[in-house]
């Protein structure tokens, strides 16, 4: 791909849930809270919307939901990583079918798969779909970093778009720009190292504060695009007592309590994710 598939900020949405269920006209509302802040990509059912504690069917109903409910202009990324190849190209194919405009696929978790192994799984799955793919490297929960060296032959792959990066690795995202061609996007997946990133050349954000913050996160990524970093860099220090009190324990626990704060109950996290702490619930509401 020659140009980003997106620049600027892609929420990576919570999930919605009633019971036992996905609450779907909750789901349109947080769409449409995004795009009318401005935000034109989601991610649906990656990590902050709960993909390990949904069901493929759910995920698929999902997709196809918002991509019908909300304009052409908003991208809709699907969450199809899995730690089975099989199983995620089967995902990614029918995420395709879904409607959805690329796929966000995490690195295989668990087992642990060697450089050679990473590469024949992306390649397998990029080449099973024709829709941009976005690779996830998020190592403090898969046991795995993805080494520069696999995403430099990955990148030789057209509808490998880039990376999502969240190692919280600054110095291996300089890494990745120095040694990976220009098309091969970076986006920066830890929201208290964005402007950093953007400034080492990061197209955007993959964000969980901007859930919280749409507008905030949006203007300080668009400030960061258009080279005023004296203004991004304000705007992320402003966002980081929040940033840090969402990630006071496993996302996307502190973020659902923080939208039934700001008035968009969510319901709670699916087990094993529990309800926060009283100390984080303290926190969350100083803060909001």
């Amino acid at each position: 791909m020659n140009h980003p598939f997106f620049t600027g900020v892609c929420t990576a949405l919570v999930t919605p849930f009633l019971k036992d269920s996905v609450n779907y006209p909750m789901l349109e509302q947080l769409l449409r809270r995004q795009y009318d802040a401005g935000i034109r990509a989601v991610v649906i059912c990656g990590t902050t919307g709960e993909s390990a504690t949904l069901t493929d069917e759910e995920k698929l109903t999902m997709f196809r939901y918002a991509k019908k409910s909300m304009p052409e202009d908003l991208r809709i990324i699907a969450g199809t990583g899995s730690n089975s190849t099989v199983h995620a190209i089967a995902l990614s194919q029918a995420a395709q079918d879904a409607g959805a405009d690329a796929l966000l696929v995490v690195s295989p978790y668990y087992n642990k798969a060697t450089p050679e192994g990473l590469y024949l799984h992306y390649a397998a799955i990029a080449s099973s779909v024709q829709i941009p793919v976005i690779l996830y490297n998020v190592p403090s929960r898969t046991g795995v970093d993805i080494p520069v060296e696999v995403y430099r032959r990955l990148s030789q792959i057209p509808n490998i778009a880039g990376v999502k990066e969240a190692s919280s690795d600054i110095r291996k995202l300089a890494r990745i720009r120095s040694q990976c061609p220009d098309h091969f996007t970076v986006w920066c997946g830890n929201d208290d190292l964005a402007v950093a990133a953007m400034a080492l050349g990061a197209k955007g954000l993959i964000s969980v504060v901007s859930n919280i913050e749409p507008e905030i996160t949006g203007s300080m990524i668009g400030a960061a695009l258009d080279g005023d970093f004296d203004t991004a860099t304000a705007l992320q220090l402003s966002l980081l007592p929040l940033i840090d009190a969402l990630f006071q324990e496993v996302n996307p626990i502190p973020v659902k309590a923080a939208m039934a704060i700001i008035g968009y109950d969510c319901g709670s996290c699916r087990m094993p994710l529990c309800s926060p702490s009283e100390e984080t619930s303290a926190l969350l509401k100083d803060l909001l």
